[in-house]
């Protein structure tokens, strides 16, 4: 319940407050203007900036993410979770679905900067790089949590969290897209991550399994030897 309701005021308050603004051409419209062209004025004199931007982008395509997220569901299945195996899946399809339609219903233009660096396809609002490796990156380490001891977890909370801010950041100052695009791909991704896991609880509540503590032991806990492979295969 507390998951769920994290997500609902996610999407309530800081989301529609982001929404609103693009779609009325809010202040904030005319801020994320402004903010775009001087960044793309900061990056656009270093072509080597440009390549490190490009390759952490890279990270989070579509294509990466999904070549990502199969081998990884691929290897939770082989270890017989299939249940994490699941959720690697559903999640991130959905969340997909999400985006393009959230895409689809505000119809928000690409920025338009005075020095182009690169281009993107599609519409702008809200940044899928940012919420697809929100979510992608989220439910990986939320699946392989338990694969780790525990006084290394909370650097690879921090390594994920890192990574998932510079693919947002990057497409901010790369010039395709808005900082409200990229804040709201976060936030509407972290809203449905919490809706996801607040499903899985309540699937593992039902089969009488304990509550669990997702950010320190991850979404099933159990697994930890499974993906560890300190246990045979199921």
């Amino acid at each position: 319940m507390t998951l769920a309701a994290v997500a609902i005021v996610l999407v309530a308050v800081p989301f529609a407050t982001l929404l609103f603004e693009v779609l009325a051409k809010g202040p904030l419209t005319r801020l994320d203007t402004r903010i775009a062209n001087r960044l793309n004025d900061v990056v656009y004199r270093s072509p080597a900036a440009v390549r490190i931007l490009e390759i952490i982008s890279w990270m989070g395509k579509p294509v990466s993410l999904w070549i990502v997220g199969a081998i990884a569901a691929g290897y939770v299945w082989w270890r017989g979770r299939h249940r994490l195996a699941a959720f690697l899946v559903v999640t991130p399809v959905v969340g997909g679905l999400i985006d393009t339609a959230v895409k689809i219903l505000v119809n928000r233009p690409r920025p338009h900067v005075d020095h182009p660096i690169a281009t993107a396809a599609g519409k702008s609002f809200p940044s899928g790089h940012s919420m697809s490796s929100t979510i992608t990156y989220g439910a990986l380490l939320l699946v392989f949590l338990p694969a780790f001891r525990r006084r290394w977890r909370p650097y690879v909370v921090a390594a994920t969290v890192v990574l998932v801010l510079a693919i947002g950041c990057s497409r901010l100052l790369l010039g395709v897209h808005f900082l409200s695009d990229v804040i709201g791909g976060f936030v509407l991704g972290l809203a449905w991550l919490a809706a996801a896991v607040a499903a899985f609880e309540t699937w593992r509540e039902e089969e009488g399994r304990r509550r669990t503590d997702p950010l320190s032991e991850g979404v099933e806990p159990e697994a930890g030897p499974a993906l560890r492979d300190d246990a045979p295969v199921s």
